[in-house]
């Protein structure tokens, strides 16, 4: 067996190392610890741990996917270099031209194109969503016509773009799946509603409203699924505190969650 070895922590036992990722991409934070808990919440044991907090940067073509080789028979092959064109390369083939046939300059509208871990992510302006969306439902060599909902992400480290939303869209016509991934800074934490699109949409974003703080705008009835209306704050934000209460055991008194010592 090859011999592995921590970037971020040259010190650790071989046989303890995670799977890395590569380096590319942009740190956006240095966690420390489990959970990364910075006011004395982290009772894991594992206070030493250090790691860097990386998203993925833009991939170059060919993108690859399903179907990806230099036997394929596609006539854009040839035109993408044949060798590793695949499923992914085409899906984004076919929506460039689709925003060029409606006036859109397509490097305005996709902020970046990541595949990462087998997946294909088109990051899009906040602004151009729903008429990215219309296209990959409408589009005949698209036809993404399930989008199966959207999930809230909190990266208080990603300075003015801290909220990400994440919409799973399917073709049920061509047997796809692609992810959509749209950004918002904290001062502005609005995103255009997809209800208009993909109806299953509304309680989706209901929820990552309630949970997250994400304000879809145009959605027909944007009110909290989960918490009471009154509620004050996002419970899945990354800077949302633990919270609990103080529990009596056996007449010791266990204080709630981010109350308790580091052990690190």
């Amino acid at each position: 067996m090859s011999e592995q070895t921590n970037p971020e922590r040259p010190d650790a036992p071989d046989e303890a190392v995670p799977a890395q990722r590569d380096d590319t991409g942009e740190v956006i934070a240095t966690r420390r610890g489990m959970f990364g808990a910075d006011n004395g919440g982290d009772t894991t044991g594992y206070g030493g741990l250090v790691r860097t907090v990386r998203l993925p940067g833009a991939s170059q073509r060919p993108y690859g996917g399903p179907g990806a080789g230099g036997g394929t028979s596609r006539s854009s092959a040839v035109e993408s270099g044949g060798e590793g064109y695949g499923d992914f390369d085409e899906i984004a083939d076919e929506l460039e031209g689709a925003l060029d046939e409606q006036g859109l300059v397509p490097e305005n509208v996709i902020a970046k194109t990541v595949v990462d871990r087998g997946e294909l992510t088109f990051h899009i302006e906040r602004e151009y969503l729903p008429a990215v969306a219309k296209i990959l439902r409408d589009d005949p060599a698209l036809r993404f016509e399930l989008c199966t909902g959207v999930s809230g992400v909190h990266f208080p480290g990603d300075t003015g773009r801290e909220l990400h939303a994440v919409y799973h869209l399917r073709s049920i016509t061509h047997n796809r799946l692609i992810r959509l991934e749209v950004s918002a800074p904290d001062a502005d934490p609005h995103v255009p509603s997809l209800v208009a699109v993909y109806p299953t949409n509304d309680w989706h974003e209901r929820e990552t409203y309630d949970f997250f703080g994400l304000i879809f705008d145009g959605h027909p009835a944007l009110t909290r699924i989960m918490m009471p209306d009154d509620w004050q704050g996002f419970p899945q934000r990354k800077d949302y505190p633990l919270g609990g209460i103080p529990v009596e055991y056996k007449g010791a008194q266990i204080p709630a969650p981010d109350q308790r010592r580091s052990y690190s």
